[in-house]
């Protein structure tokens, strides 16, 4: 054998380690996130208790079929089991770098606030509408296209297709946005609101 060859070995030995122990750490910290004991998620996946505390102190590497079976019980995927925490994306996105759309003809302003990222299916937005003002109507989305509402301020009529909904302010609103919609504000001052669209059922 090689030193090249040794070295490489050693690397893939080191390797292997840390991702048993990256493993044996995100599953025991979603157990614990979940509130569950050992024997609960047993419970739950149809893995024996014995073999979670050995896959959790990093003591055995668990097979595809068990591994699946814990991913499923956690709630989580397959491969984010397996993924170590650096690896997870943390975005900062300062206020002056989040995108601002104005329509100048209504004054509605409409502030971007999810990192624009292919394949995520989410839009988080803070939308401003003022006094009276309506954002004009959105065409429908695709089916499968949902949108939430939060109303921070202020008095906001949704029309969605032929149905009409007053959500005042601290009223959240769900619908299914596969048809046209459109936001007025009914109130005296400002109209703020989170709107999240969700298109994450099309992927």
């Amino acid at each position: 054998m090689t030193v090249t060859t040794e070295v490489r070995r050693v690397q893939i030995e080191a390797e292997a380690r840390s991702q048993i122990q990256i493993l044996a750490e995100e599953i025991r910290r979603r157990r614990r996130e979940r509130h569950l004991s050992l024997e609960a998620l047993a419970a739950l996946s149809g893995v024996s208790r014995s073999m979670i505390s050995k896959i959790e102190r990093g003591e055995a590497v668990p097979s595809t079929a068990v591994l699946s079976r814990l991913a499923e019980a956690l709630g989580v995927t397959f491969s984010r089991l397996m993924a170590p925490a650096t690896e997870r994306e943390v975005l900062l996105i300062p206020a002056s770098r989040q995108p601002v759309l104005r329509d100048e003809a209504s004054g509605f302003l409409r502030r971007c606030l999810s990192p624009v990222l292919p394949g995520r299916g989410i839009d988080w937005v803070l939308n401003t509408l003022p006094p009276g003002a309506t954002t004009g109507e959105f065409v429908a989305h695709r089916p499968g296209v949902s949108e939430y509402i939060f109303v921070l301020k202020g008095r906001l009529r949704a029309t969605i297709g032929d149905r009409a909904v007053v959500v005042e302010e601290g009223d959240s609103l769900y619908f299914e946005a596969d048809a046209g919609h459109a936001f007025t504000n009914l109130g005296a001052e400002a109209c703020q609101y989170f709107l999240v669209i969700d298109a994450t059922r099309l992927r």
